[in-house]
């Protein structure tokens, strides 16, 4: 058996590079909310007033469930936290 490796997790784990580079977006969008919530010292009712969203979507959120989360979602929270997004587009190896 030949010991397949990947460069992230989500490349083993999806089913297509569309996927995976889809949840890689989402988990860097998730963590980087996450953290500005922590380094804020929010609350998650403070969090949830000020990305625009729920509490119990708060929620989710710092407990990773980002397969609820599309990119639209996580991409008008963090623009309603006052966040800017920049994106990179390489070419693959």
């Amino acid at each position: 058996m030949t010991d397949k490796r990947f460069s992230s997790v989500w490349d083993a784990l999806e089913d297509t590079p569309a996927d995976a580079e889809n949840m890689k977006l989402r988990s860097k969008l998730a963590m980087t909310l996450k953290d500005y919530i922590t380094r804020q010292g929010l609350t998650q009712a403070e969090a949830a007033k000020a990305f625009g969203v729920t509490q119990p979507r708060i929620s989710d959120l710092v407990r990773g469930k980002i397969d609820l989360f599309g990119l639209d979602a996580l991409v008008n929270m963090a623009s309603a936290a006052g966040l800017r997004i920049e994106i990179t587009i390489l070419e693959a190896a």
